[in-house]
C-alpha cells in the first residue's frame, strides 16, 4: 500500500510542476506566451502524469482489495515483484498514450499565432485551435481517454463494491455499528479514488466552450 501511495504522491507532485511552474514564470515575467515545442512537451507530461494518476488509484484500490477481502493470502497475491510491475505495466501504458497524444497533435497545422483560454496547453483546447481537419483528432482523444478513464473507474468501482460485499458479509451484528480498520481506510480512500479518477477523466473529456480567434501577427 505505502509503496503505491509513495509513487502516486511522486506523480501527483509532478503534475502540479507541469503547470504550475510554467504559470509562475508567466506571472514574474508579465509573459504569457509559450512556444510551439513547450506546447507539445506540456502536453506530454500532462497527458503522462493523469493516466499515471488514474492508474495507480486503481491499482490502490485493486490492493486494498487483496487486503481486506483476501487478507491470508495478500503477502503471496501482492509480492514485491507483482506490485513492481503494476507500476512498470502502468507506466508504460500512460507513456504510450501520451505519445500517441503528442504524435497526434504534431501532424497539425496552426496559424502563426494563437490565444490559449487557459493557464496551460490543454489537449482538448488546443486540437481545436488547428487550422487543419481535427476529426481524427478527436475520435483518437476522446475514444483513448475514455477507455483509460472508464476502465480505471471500473476497476475501482469494482473493487471497492467486492470490498464492501465482504465487509457485510462476515461482520456480525453486534459489530456493524462499530467499523474495523480497513472499514474506516475503505470509507477515508474509496471517496477520493473515485473523485479523483472521475475529474482526470473529464479533464481530457471537457467538451470545447468556445474557439478563440486566432491573432494576425
Amino acid at each position: 500500500m505505502y509503496f503505491f501511495l509513495s509513487n502516486l504522491s511522486f506523480v501527483d507532485i509532478c503534475f502540479t510542476s507541469t503547470t504550475i511552474l510554467k504559470m509562475l514564470v508567466n506571472i514574474q515575467t508579465q509573459s504569457k506566451t509559450i512556444a510551439y515545442e513547450g506546447c507539445i512537451i506540456q502536453i506530454y507530461y500532462f497527458t503522462l502524469l493523469v493516466g499515471l494518476d488514474n492508474f495507480f488509484l486503481t491499482v490502490m484500490a485493486y490492493d486494498r482489495f487483496v487486503a481486506i477481502c483476501h487478507a491470508l493470502y495478500y503477502m503471496v497475491i501482492m509480492k514485491p515483484p507483482f506490485c513492481v510491475l503494476l507500476v512498470l505495466a502502468s507506466w508504460a501504458i500512460s507513456s504510450l498514450n501520451s505519445l500517441l497524444q503528442s504524435l497526434m497533435v504534431l501532424r497539425l497545422s496552426f496559424c502563426t499565432d494563437l490565444e490559449i483560454s487557459h493557464f496551460f496547453s490543454e489537449p482538448n483546447q488546443l486540437v481545436h485551435l488547428a487550422c487543419s481537419d481535427t476529426f481524427i483528432n478527436n475520435m483518437v482523444l476522446y475514444f483513448v481517454s475514455g477507455l483509460l478513464g472508464a476502465g480505471s473507474l471500473a476497476g475501482i468501482l469494482y473493487s471497492y463494491s467486492k470490498i464492501m460485499s465482504s465487509i457485510r458479509k462476515n461482520s456480525s451484528a453486534q459489530g456493524r455499528n462499530k467499523p474495523s480498520p480497513p472499514v474506516r481506510l475503505t470509507s477515508l480512500w474509496s471517496p477520493y479514488f473515485i473523485a479523483h479518477s472521475w475529474v482526470c477523466t473529464s479533464v481530457l473529456l471537457r467538451p470545447r466552450m468556445h474557439t478563440p480567434v486566432p491573432q494576425p501577427r
